[in-house]
């Protein structure tokens, strides 16, 4: 499958773009609303002006128009066709292209199986699920058997049960076909779950690109600490194996279980959104509770940040509004809190053998 280098790509919102995504790769653009995540994938697709330029394994496609590019694109509004059923939507790009009719059947066929969707050939997208429209749409992208596949926003209106479940699939398509994607996304997340590289875009601009963990461990300016949501770095002095995937290790006084299976821990990551705050000792078991002093509360307009002293940390919690409210937590108080065991990173020190 194709790699994809842009070099110096600009235009109405995009800022002297330099970027490249590997062979087989699935790379996660990542941004606010209004970033230029669509924009840059219409770049990609010839379906916008710019300046710059786009190789494909090296070769400069500027002058290609969309059709000639091998790409498939499922947009964000997915684009079905409302008159058509299922299986003639999937159909559709090959009859444009002029594939005989023995040849379109075999692969829809082929795509039906691919997307699980067999059942729903002879239906008409006003009668699916979102998840089965969702599944409709990719099938239509990959009919065409592109090198390089731009998705954008393709989990937005899914509920969160239907995304979750749709995301591991897709994660799974992907290393499956082995075809280089692009995936469009504002949630943290989403990309987190299903990319190779994340790429942080931020009003017209590449900010960081590497791993996840690079990027939640080691953000590399204001802006994208700012989009992340600035997470809780803790220095991790020591390891204990508690087996079954879990390690307990002691951060400033604190023995914090965490999921791992590997090395010696360097150090932990864990977002203010997935620290559970209580003015009463919460029931359930002691793992990963705490008890803290507060030492300051910020209220910025979008939810309130409560700073927390536990051991020798400082831990910054985050609320809405209305859950800080009813609390009625002041600077002083003593509380209680719960560090989600899921949502706690690591980073692992790599032993070299």
């Amino acid at each position: 499958m194709p790699a994809v280098d842009l070099k110096g790509i600009t235009n109405f919102i995009c800022q002297d773009i330099n970027l490249d995504i590997l062979s087989g790769e699935l790379l996660v653009l990542l941004g606010p609303n209004g970033a230029g995540k669509t924009t840059l994938l219409n770049v990609i697709a010839g379906l916008t002006e710019y300046e710059g330029s786009v190789f494909f394994d090296g070769i400069v496609v500027d002058r290609l128009p969309p059709q000639r590019r091998g790409i498939g694109y499922l947009f964000q509004d997915l684009m079905l066709f409302p008159h058509l059923d299922v299986a003639s939507n999937i159909a559709y790009s090959l009859k444009v292209q002029g594939w005989p009719r023995e040849k379109i059947e075999t692969r829809v066929g082929e795509l039906l199986d691919l997307m699980r969707i067999k059942h729903l050939s002879s239906r008409y997208p006003r009668n699916l699920s979102g998840g089965e429209k969702q599944r409709v749409a990719l099938a239509r992208a990959l009919a065409l058997s592109p090198g390089i596949l731009l998705l954008d926003e393709p989990l937005s209106s899914l509920d969160l049960q239907t995304s979750k479940y749709l995301r591991s699939e897709l994660k799974q398509l992907q290393r499956n076909l082995g075809i280089t994607t692009l995936y469009v996304t504002h949630e943290l997340a989403e990309a987190e779950e299903v990319a190779d590289r994340i790429a942080i875009i931020h009003k017209g601009r590449i900010e960081q690109v590497g791993r996840s963990e690079e990027v939640f461990f080691y953000p590399a300016n204001e802006k994208v600490v700012a989009f992340i949501g600035a997470p809780n770095i803790l220095q991790c002095d020591s390891t204990r194996n508690l087996g079954q995937g879990l390690v307990e290790v002691r951060c400033g006084g604190l023995p914090i279980v965490v999921p791992h299976d590997g090395n010696s821990v360097q150090r932990i990551v864990l977002f203010p959104r997935d620290i559970y705050v209580s003015p009463m000792k919460p029931p359930g078991p002691e793992v990963n509770r705490f008890k803290g002093v507060i030492s300051e509360i910020k209220a910025p307009p979008e939810s309130i940040q409560i700073v927390i002293k536990a051991g020798n940390n400082q831990l910054v919690a985050e609320m809405p509004h209305y859950i800080f409210e009813s609390m009625g937590l002041k600077v002083g108080q003593e509380i209680f809190l719960i560090l989600k065991l899921r949502r706690i990173k690591v980073y692992e020190e790599k032993v070299s053998l």
